[in-house]
């Protein structure tokens, strides 16, 4: 008896992830053997492996939950955004959510000793999910006329508030002095570094928001790919069903933000690569997003602190240097069939 393809990829992305996980909890600046893993996940770990345990829990732990949720989320967005464009080369950022929580970060970081409100780690993530989520909405107001959204209108206010809020960056990073210009262009470059367990009960709700929709979304999606007049016909409440991807979309890539800073090329190319294995199904194509962003978040993290151990890359160099290649590979052999529809 042959097994569905589905479920013999699930089982072997389950087992990637697993795997991945317990590597990214022995290697690091400093190593843990493997087999001290199991008693120190049941709080079992000797006098030898006190020290051991302890970066294992307050550490890498935090960081590598933080990582399959993040990383979840992001290939999820980027599929429900080129779900809702049509269009296989869109991702959240392209509609202005990356930039408009980078402008509040920006704020927060350049103009916070001036501003108490905006003082402290904790400040920052709060202004930089508030921007994002609160760019997602001003892009959704502005491109919904008479109850109906238009999905040009969309991406091109997004492209605008996008060259706003850099422009606006670009300015905040003229003032910034020397520490301030450092801690803006590291937040930038995304890292899992600040993952600890008292930010993720704040977090994860939001990051979990993908194993929650998408068995409603999948469908949706479908009939969407076919176009609004006939998606319409099909009894789907089109206008409704484009504000709450918008608003998944936002919350998932705002928190994701607010955490870890930037992360590029997540949310392009993992649909992509989701596709190729599974086909353009939405009803599979969004929990495999899911799953395939969060390994290549967790293996991107591991490389992050292991290539130049014992100090620690930006994760977004990381993403960028794996994601652009492929992506432009995609480009080339798709040419001439990329389109809108």
């Amino acid at each position: 008896m042959r097994f569905p393809v589905h479920i013999v990829l699930a089982a072997a992305g389950l087992v990637i992830l697993m795997a991945s996980t317990i590597t990214s909890m022995c290697m690091g600046a400093f190593a843990i053997p493997v087999e001290w893993i199991p008693a120190m996940l049941l709080g079992q770990a000797t006098e030898d492996q006190a020290m051991a345990s302890q970066v294992l829990w307050a550490i890498r732990l935090p960081r590598i939950v933080l990582g399959v949720f993040l990383g979840g989320a992001l290939g999820f967005a980027g599929a429900l955004m080129q779900g809702l464009f049509r269009n296989p080369i869109v991702d959240p950022g392209l509609i202005g959510i990356s930039s408009g929580s980078a402008l509040l970060a920006a704020i927060s970081i350049v103009l916070g000793a001036h501003i108490p409100l905006l003082q402290g780690n904790a400040a920052l993530s709060v202004a930089a999910f508030l921007g994002g989520v609160g760019t997602c909405f001003l892009v959704y107001i502005i491109s919904t006329r008479s109850g109906r959204t238009n999905i040009a209108t969309l991406l091109l206010s997004g492209v605008a508030i996008m060259a706003l809020a850099e422009a606006c960056i670009g300015f905040l990073t003229f003032l910034a002095d020397d520490d301030q210009l450092r801690d803006l262009t590291f937040w930038r470059m995304g890292s899992l570094s600040g993952a600890t367990w008292q930010k993720l009960p704040y977090i994860l709700p939001v990051l979990a928001l993908p194993l929650i929709s998408f068995p409603f979304l999948g469908k949706g999606l479908n009939a969407l790919s076919l176009g609004e007049r006939e998606a319409r016909h099909l009894g789907l409440p089109v206008e409704r069903f484009k504000q709450a991807l918008v608003i998944v979309s936002g919350l998932c890539v705002g928190a994701g933000v607010a955490v870890a800073g930037i992360i590029v090329f997540v949310g392009l190319v993992v649909p992509h690569l989701v596709r190729l294995a599974t086909g353009p199904d939405h009803r599979t194509l969004l929990p495999y997003s899911f799953l395939l962003g969060a390994i290549v978040l967790t293996l991107a993290d591991l490389l992050a602190r292991t290539v130049v151990a014992p100090a620690e890359l930006p994760i977004g160099i990381i993403t960028a240097f794996l994601g652009a290649p492929f992506f432009l590979y995609l480009i080339q052999r798709k040419k001439g069939e990329l389109s809108w529809a």
